[in-house]
């Protein structure tokens, strides 16, 4: 496989294997939330409505594009980890997924709403400290920390958001339906009227497809970090770009950078301005008189990938400095520029996608009455309203897209479970709430990043010590 060795590509299958096994966690982990306001409000039958919710979930990683997925890769630079063992990125990958695993599993098992998203990303940075005790001079750098910052602030703010909206969201649905019925408690048994069920099966279908776009983009991220750091040759570099396209991306940011003034520098923007100017020359030389990466040595491709990070990670840091003096007009132009030759280091191959897609699918359809259990009976004192299962879902399902078009990985469970006590809170205050669940939720929000952080950190530095 891949001319790995035997050993090598047991690993690679057992990680692969790994990624999927959390993809398929976390479909009955989170689409729980989907289902359970059409569930609990009689709307729909579960068989029919986790069926339902895994085609949504599908659908959507197949549609959803890969900017979340890229925003998990680049919260690692791997063309600064990656070295000449690759059993060093297989330590790597393997406590990331066994530590993700473990708390995504066990929080399901007690029935606590806990964010597959922190998870992955708490595992993440677990894997980047860890470098500080390893020797070296890597330390700091092992996290791409301005990534780590807008990912951490996307999910601290997430169920805020999804609390504050869903009570406005109540207030909406007072002021413009006037029919009482949307706002009682359903009665067990009966189904409520076609308008109210169809309200609540296209707030469903809108959770499960964001989520699927959303969380199933985590999943791609996730194996394309298994794959480069245990293949950085074969997929460092998309093989359907045209690198001579890229060229003509970078030798205009390489003229627009090094246009600009420099007076005004300081130690750090002189450090990105010439590490452009050195990946610039290294990518022209070696691309030269070719145009795909099949056409480059495999030993050379991940340093095309430096290039590639280095030039554009670079010029986007010079963006951001205000010593980097240029014309608005060059400054969009840049964007522009810098935006177009990450495509040949920002792709996932068509049959992770489906891989991933098929994962989250199937998990959507089993495990997931734990979670209903809580999300539609514990978090209130009384039954949830029709007024409250489409109030909680339409302000998730906003969230979930308008995070997945920026490129943000946020928490379903998070949003959704915060809108549902939102909405809670509109129709009775505090008091309406469960305080015992409430606590839980919370505790586990807040534990769940320092402890996959300590699992996945210790986990890697004890099998970077064995492999």
């Amino acid at each position: 496989m891949f001319g790995l060795d035997t050993g090598l590509a047991i690993f690679l299958i057992v990680c692969l294997l790994l990624a999927c096994f959390f993809e398929f966690i976390n479909g009955f982990h989170d689409t729980a939330n989907a289902v359970a306001t059409v569930i609990y409000t009689n709307s729909m039958k579960p068989t029919v409505a986790v069926v339902y919710s895994g085609i949504l979930n599908f659908a959507g990683v197949l549609l959803g594009g890969i900017a979340v997925a890229m925003g998990i890769v680049n919260l690692l630079p791997m063309d600064a980890l990656l070295d000449s063992n690759p059993y060093h990125g297989i330590a790597m990958v393997m406590a990331l997924l066994i530590s993700a695993i473990i708390w995504n599993f066990g929080t399901w098992y007690f029935g606590i709403p806990a964010s597959s998203s922190h998870t992955i990303i708490g595992s993440i940075l677990g894997i980047g400290l860890a470098f500080y005790f390893l020797p070296g001079e890597i330390g700091g750098s092992a996290v791409n920390w301005d990534k780590a910052k807008d990912t951490g602030l996307a999910l601290l703010l997430s169920p805020l958001i999804g609390f504050s909206l869903a009570i406005i969201m109540m207030f909406i649905f007072k002021r413009l339906i006037k029919n009482e019925i949307i706002y009682k408690e359903p009665i067990p048994g009966k189904k409520p009227p076609i308008w109210i069920r169809m309200l609540l099966w296209g707030t469903c279908g809108l959770v499960s497809f964001f989520h699927g776009q959303n969380d199933g983009q985590k999943g791609v991220g996730l194996i394309m970090l298994i794959l480069i750091s245990i293949l950085p040759a074969q997929f460092s570099l998309d093989n359907k770009v045209n690198l001579q396209s890229v060229h003509a991306n970078v030798d205009a940011i390489e003229k627009i950078v090094m246009s600009t003034d420099t007076t005004q520098f300081g130690k750090d923007e002189f450090k990105r301005y010439n590490d452009i100017k050195k990946h610039a020359t290294h990518y022209h030389a070696a691309i030269e008189g070719k145009q795909f990466s099949s056409d480059v040595a495999l030993a050379e491709r991940f340093e095309l990938r430096k290039d590639i990070v280095k030039i554009t990670k670079g010029a986007d840091k010079l963006l951001k400095s205000p010593n980097f003096a240029i014309s608005s007009k060059d400054s969009s132009r840049l964007k522009a520029e810098v935006k177009s030759a990450k495509k040949l280091i920002e792709f996932a191959p068509s049959w992770v996608v489906i891989m991933i897609s098929i994962s989250l699918g199937l998990g959507t359809m089993v495990g997931w009455k734990r979670i209903v259990k809580t999300v539609g009976e514990k978090i209130g004192k009384q039954h949830m309203s029709y007024a409250q299962g489409a109030s909680a879902e339409i302000v998730a399902s906003v969230g979930i897209g308008m995070a997945s078009a920026y490129g943000l990985p946020v928490s379903t469970t998070h949003m959704l479970s915060s809108g549902i006590a939102g909405s809670m809170v509109a129709k009775k205050g505090l008091k309406n709430l469960q305080k015992k669940t409430v606590k839980t939720i919370a505790l586990a929000w807040i534990l769940t990043l320092p402890v996959t952080i300590l699992l996945s950190g210790g986990l890697f530095l004890l099998f970077r010590a064995i492999l």
